[in-house]
């Protein structure tokens, strides 16, 4: 099928097409300085990061299931870059460059294992509390990693050392501080701080990133700041001048040594990068009411970062700044993205020389509100108000990603989060029931009286591996109290398990086998299908009675009542001594005469 006819099917026409160009174009105004930016967060040249917001931009757009996500480099994957790079020289740029492009291909092949081996639901088990820590350290380390930038000083100390010892040479034994870099980074802040106001109460198109770096621009070539002298140096340090050219397929350089390296960091940043493109794109779902194929996403997430490694691109992921503004801008399907990305290029083949009459400083006062942006103090400060395991998680991850760094902040949060997970989901909760003499089924408290026939009991939680102590510890008791009490009927209550297991299986058929082989009938109430289903694997269902089995039902309680009238029918009368009529057998306790309330 053509591109026409696959439009045509899809009922692509020339208002969509007007309306995702026109976002396309707003986007590109934004990609631009965004990508240069976050090139220098991550430590390498400028021009990497225009590359990936062409090229991953691209491909994510053309692969995706989000009509919205903007995919390229952004702020936190860019910070774990630098931190991923660290072990290298900056000066020998060649080496720093290729474990770039090496990382890159790293990132993109982790992502796309995720997403063959299906384990994107792996996500969901990293808090958020491990997430606002990570971006409050980003915040701080962006922050302490432009200061040097926004006061025109060359930043002191290398890259084995920590980012606050690094901060402390560069303030304290470094250069003198240069007057017309800090009015440039002031004035940008300032200026960036009142335009988004105005974009915000005009409903303006947001290009004020774009206007901010163009006015900085424009006040250090006034001001003579950005013209060289007779030595050939500025008053200002500018921007590395950027090719004019699109990038070019290039093979990364691999080094044993440096995969080994790389790996750890690559694998933070793809889940990472999966965690941030998946929630933004739920988040704009939820507005649009688009169905998003999750998997997919992800296999767009890995070719993206794959391809962007060979064409010399900074890693990428959905930004949380551009995939608003794409769908805000009226953005209707992924060719917006496509259109964004080609906007790149055609400024970078135009204007490229342009760029580098940008100030540093300029770019430093962008970054620093963009490390204000990053912290999302609503939401940090009820996370850590919420509890102590929250609170410390946000905590014990930011200071780990400042004084560590952030790939090893990631990976200690998300074990972190997976092993404060487990216990706690291993808790599984048993209770008796009671027929009460008005004939409600409920929770039996002490002052009820036992029924010295009939046991009730109800299990709720997780059926996995972790809860099989747990499980095993409740049914040995259920034994003892059998035993002690003589129960002849026991109604074993499943409706509220979840994810049963091999393991958990085992304990069970073990037990009803056990009870049932003593002489007490044994009752299965509120049977799901998964439940079922292994049991049936394990031909629990060869020996035991199907009439003895009461499958989950809508209507709460319902499976439950019907195992006790059936028990009660068994035994021909029930707790109160009334007697039961013999069709409740035969209706499997489903008889309308013989009911109870709950």
């Amino acid at each position: 099928m053509s591109i026409v006819d696959k439009a045509k099917s899809l009922n692509y026409d020339g208002d969509k097409a007007r309306r995702d160009l026109i976002a396309g174009l707003t986007v590109a105004a934004v990609s631009l300085p965004q990508g240069i930016t976050y090139a220098l967060v991550a430590g390498v040249d400028p021009k990497f990061g225009v590359y990936s917001a062409i090229v991953v931009t691209f491909v994510a757009s053309v692969f995706g299931s989000s009509s919205h996500l903007v995919n390229g480099p952004t702020s936190a994957i860019s910070l774990l870059v630098f931190s991923s790079l660290a072990f290298l020289d900056p000066e020998n740029r060649t080496v720093l460059f290729e474990a770039l492009f090496l990382l890159g291909v790293l990132v993109g092949a982790f992502q796309i294992l995720i997403a063959v081996f299906k384990l994107g639901d792996l996500t969901r088990y990293i808090s958020e509390s491990v997430i606002l820590g990570f971006l409050l350290a980003a915040a701080i380390l962006i922050g302490l990693g432009q200061l040097g930038n926004a006061l025109g000083v060359k930043d002191q100390g290398n890259g084995h050392q920590s980012v606050l010892k690094r901060t402390y040479l560069t303030l304290f034994h470094g250069e003198a501080f240069n007057y017309r870099a800090l009015i440039i980074s002031v004035a940008t802040v300032v200026l960036a701080i009142l335009l988004r106001r105005l974009v915000k109460r005009f409903g303006l198109p947001q290009v004020d990133l774009l206007a901010v770096l163009i006015i900085g621009a424009l006040i250090a070539y006034f001001a003579g700041w950005s013209t060289e002298d007779h030595t050939g140096k500025t008053a200002v340090t500018l921007t590395a001048k950027i090719p004019r050219g699109l990038p070019l397929p290039h093979i990364p350089s691999v080094q044993l040594n440096e995969v080994t390296q790389l790996a750890p960091g690559a694998l933070a940043i793809a889940f990472i990068g999966l965690l941030e493109a998946l929630s933004i794109a739920k988040a704009i779902a939820y507005q649009s009411g688009q169905k998003i194929d999750y998997n997919r996403q992800i296999i767009a997430e890995g070719l993206a970062n794959l391809t962007g490694g060979f064409f010399q691109a900074v890693p990428g992921s959905g930004s949380v700044t551009r995939s608003p503004i794409n769908f805000q801008a009226g953005a209707v399907t992924r060719f917006s993205g496509v259109i964004a990305s080609i906007g790149v290029a055609i400024a970078v083949l135009l204007f490229a020389p342009l760029f580098h009459y940008m100030p540093r400083a300029a770019l430093a006062g962008l970054l620093l509100i963009t490390a204000a942006r990053l912290i999302d103090v609503k939401r940090l400060g009820y996370a850590i108000r919420a509890s102590r395991y929250d609170a410390g998680l946000v905590i014990l991850t930011a200071l780990v990603g400042v004084l560590v760094d952030l790939d090893t902040a990631v990976l200690l949060g998300v074990a972190l989060s997976i092993l404060l997970f487990v216990p706690r989901a291993a808790k599984l909760k048993a209770r008796e029931l009671v027929v009460a003499p008005e004939r409600v089924v409920r929770e039996r408290v002490p002052s009820d009286p036992s029924d010295p026939w009939t046991l009730i009991y109800d299990f709720e939680g997780e059926l996995f591996f972790g809860a099989a102590p747990e499980l095993e510890k409740y049914l040995e008791a259920l034994s003892e109290r059998i035993k002690q009490d003589d129960i002849k009927y026991l109604v074993l209550r499943v409706k509220r398990v979840r994810h049963p297991d091999a393991v958990v299986i085992q304990r069970i058929e073990k037990f009803v086998r056990e009870e049932t082989d003593r002489g007490v009938t044994v009752l299965l109430a509120g049977v799901q299908a998964d439940l079922w289903t292994l049991l049936t694997n394990v031909g629990f269902d060869k020996w035991f009675p199907s009439e003895r089995v009461f499958p989950e039902e809508e209507v709460e309680f319902s499976a439950t009542l019907k195992a006790v009238r059936y028990a009660h029918a068994l035994r021909g009368f029930d707790e109160s001594g009334d007697a039961v009529p013999a069709v409740a057998v035969a209706a499997n306790g489903d008889a309308k005469s013989y009911y109870y309330l709950v």
